[in-house]
């Protein structure tokens, strides 16, 4: 998300309220003193990739978009792969009123990834799923949305449909926030995901008994951007027999753009412990349980860097690195388990108009387990996008 952020999301961030609504939306008209507006877009992507550790079996979702614990390791051979789809295509509606001098909005939008239903054998028919579903009230807003830690204004602008993924604090979820100036504050549905003793399958608790808390704050100075914010949640696990523990996690994320004139550099740095399923798409879990049951978090630190160069009133590229590190104690998660991830992609893109869009971009990957194991990852794609 990327490129495509500068239809689904580009002007989001405001300090008063981040409000989702897509940059070549039209108005649809006024009734009863409510404006609708309908957006999205319809994208197309060609993606060949090259595995040197094995493949990615039919339907695996990262055949779609680049996911750090997908790239296979420790495989038999090299596997190369092509595939077609258009289910990064999303479509969403607004609404705004008035109301005795307050603002009410209301924002609903669907794509189709991601999704279980579909296949490519026929019909290439897919479900569609939320991924925005809120009310914002002044500076309330009641609903799911992005998480209040994650700077979408930081993204870089990929093909893929992320592209700084290594790096990246990537989530949509429910909350209640308030805006206070440039200041944010959130409570936000929680989740842990946990490693078994020695490692293993993956864990999904849901049995926390607080929210996750962030609190941000937006800056503004000259031609720089900059997002500072905080997390702070508690992992739970009760297996209803010898495990019931918990354990506090945080995090601290500083994220932003500078303009070089007409070209930009995008940054950031996520570090903490226990962060889990906020970073890198849950490359890592947020704890790992001990010899006694309980649970001791998981660190990790991950960073990036793009700069996107503008051409001419047609043609622009960019070149992004993302890379995680994480801090496993392997004498409880065991050696399987991811140790780092790091990828680095080079696309340009063609304006064909201000709405329609085509492009190319190249992506290495590669990821490291705590065993000295790796395999890599190349990718080409070519994208075309109109919105609407």
């Amino acid at each position: 998300m990327t490129f495509i952020k500068k239809t689904a999301i580009s002007g989001a961030i405001s300090a008063s309220l981040l409000f989702v609504t897509s940059a070549h939306s039209v108005n649809i008209g006024t009734f009863d003193n409510t404006s609708v507006t309908i957006g999205g877009y319809v994208k197309m992507d060609a993606i060949a990739s090259s595995y040197s550790d094995g493949a990615l079996g039919a339907g695996n979702l990262g055949r779609d978009f680049y996911i750090p614990s997908l790239t296979p390791v420790g495989g038999t051979e090299e596997n190369t792969t092509f595939d077609m789809h258009a289910r990064q295509s999303r479509f969403n509606i607004g609404t705004e009123s008035i109301i005795d001098d307050h603002t009410l909005k209301t924002f609903l939008e669907f794509d189709f990834l991601a999704t279980p239903n579909g296949n490519e054998r026929v019909t290439n028919s897919y479900s569609p799923r939320m991924r925005h579903a809120y009310i914002s009230y002044d500076n309330w807003l009641f609903g799911q949305t992005w998480s209040t830690f994650q700077n979408t204004g930081a993204l870089p602008e990929t093909a893929d449909f992320i592209g700084n993924t290594d790096f990246g604090i990537f989530i949509r979820q429910t909350q209640i926030r308030y805006t206070l100036g440039n200041f944010q504050f959130s409570m936000e549905n929680p989740e842990s995901t946990i490693t078994p003793n020695g490692g293993g399958t993956r864990i999904v608790t849901d049995d926390n008994e607080l929210p996750d808390f962030v609190a941000r704050y937006n800056l503004k100075s000259g031609d720089l951007n900059l997002v500072t914010a905080l997390l702070a949640r508690q992992l739970t696990y009760n297996d209803g027999a010898a495990i019931d523990s918990s354990t506090s996690s945080y995090g601290l994320s500083i994220s932003g753009k500078l303009m070089l004139g007409a070209d930009d550099i995008r940054f950031g740095i996520n570090t903490g412990s226990g962060m889990g399923r906020y970073i890198g798409i849950n490359v890592a879990n947020g704890a790992v349980i001990d010899a006694n049951g309980e649970l001791e978090a998981i660190d990790s630190t991950a960073y990036y860097l793009a700069y996107r160069h503008i051409w001419n009133n047609k043609w622009r590229s960019n070149l992004t690195y993302s890379s995680i590190s994480i801090d496993n104690d392997t004498a409880l998660t065991g050696t399987a388990v991811t140790e780092n991830t790091y990828s680095v992609r080079a696309n340009l893109f063609y304006a064909v108009s201000k709405s329609f869009i085509v492009g190319g971009e190249y992506a290495h990957a590669t990821r490291e387990l705590e065993s000295g194991s790796d395999g890599d990852m190349d990718r080409l794609q070519f994208t075309a996008k109109l919105a609407f």
